[in-house]
């Protein structure tokens, strides 16, 4: 039986709300942990490593699904192949150098401020296009990233002005950004490598992380903080832990949903408005005051990232439509109702 309208917008509006919620918290859960004065745990990549761990044993336990909930996902079976690992191993370290960077820049910044802190991610995306696949882009495109940068230093300038900005952090949340670009572009060269199964993908790359950040949390003398940390036994604390863990694998699972349900480009305007709305409730839960400049610069921020996603969904749709197909009689023609379909 089809779908009837009436639930398919329920399932929609269901999922956007689960990515909005999840998405939210988790931003919320670890800016608390990483630098929350009822904790006092100066130890960013032991929560960055512990989440990892979290995230392997939900694996782990989400492989006992199996096939059984095809609309949940396709579990795989839990079982780690060092050679795959070894394979994924560049992967992997991108990928620990991203959620560090990301959480460090969390940690310096304010959660009003982090969404403009790390917002380089579609500038490098298109930098990387060009330096890496050789794939030029349009000038429309270009426009968008310019408004963005544009944002983005009117925002450091608004934050700097205030007296409130970390320089670090921003500088973080540069590196994050760039992480992150760099991991779209590497996951996209190993999928095949797990059969293009995001799950298995996840347990590789959390698995691999676990080892990597074991040398840096000593270089950076965590061992010794964690140690000492008077709420090391707190039943508490360690639920806030693993909650944040559990957020971590849940919003890598409702992105991924939120995407099958309607399309990249939706999801990516979605995105944009959470970061709106995440803004603004930061803003108003610590009772922040801002300028308009500063607000100015949010909006040049979500904005031009808005803008940037219409613009490539609109060439992508162009391309797709103008593509050569074949009809019964082996003759090429141009079908324009090609390019309708999801991107």
């Amino acid at each position: 039986m089809a779908e009837s309208l009436f639930s398919k917008t329920v399932k929609i509006a269901s999922v956007v709300t689960a990515y909005w919620v999840i998405s939210i918290s988790m931003v919320f859960l670890n800016k608390y942990l990483l630098s929350s004065p009822d904790l006092k745990l100066d130890a960013p990549l032991f929560v960055t490593w512990y989440q990892c761990v979290v995230t392997v044993i939900c694996i782990y336990f989400l492989s006992f699904l199996g096939d059984k909930y095809p609309r949940i996902g396709k579990f795989p079976a839990f079982s780690i192949d060092l050679k795959i690992s070894r394979q994924i191993l560049a992967l992997s370290v991108v990928f620990v150098g991203m959620i560090t960077f990301n959480n460090l820049c969390l940690k310096h910044l304010g959660v009003s401020f982090y969404n403009v802190g790390r917002s380089l991610t579609t500038v490098f995306n298109v930098l990387f296009t060009f330096l890496v696949l050789g794939v030029k882009t349009s000038c429309k495109a270009i426009a968008c990233c310019a408004v963005i940068i544009s944002g983005f230093v009117l925002g450091v300038n608004q934050e700097g002005s205030s007296g409130e900005l970390s320089y670090s952090g921003v500088v973080f949340g540069v590196f994050a950004s760039l992480c992150v670009s760099l991991n779209a572009i590497y996951t996209k060269r190993k999928l095949d490598i797990v059969d293009n199964n995001i799950w298995r993908l996840q347990l590789y790359n959390n698995f691999n992380a676990i080892f990597l950040f074991l040398p840096l949390m000593a270089i950076m003398g965590e061992f010794s903080v964690i140690y000492n940390f008077p709420m090391i036994t707190s039943g508490y604390f360690w639920g806030v832990m693993t909650l944040s863990g559990i957020f971590g694998i849940a919003i890598g699972y409702v992105t991924g949903l939120q995407i099958k349900v309607t399309s990249p480009l939706t999801h990516n305007i979605s995105g944009t408005a959470k970061a709106c709305a995440q803004t603004i409730l930061a803003v108003f839960v610590h009772q922040e005051v801002k300028t308009s400049l500063w607000w100015l610069s949010n909006g040049l921020v979500i904005g031009g990232s808005g803008m940037y996603s219409k613009v490539r969904h609109d060439e992508m749709k162009k391309n797709i439509s103008t593509l050569p197909v074949t009809n019964e009689n082996n003759e090429e023609s141009k079908n324009p109702s090609d390019g309708g379909g999801k991107q």
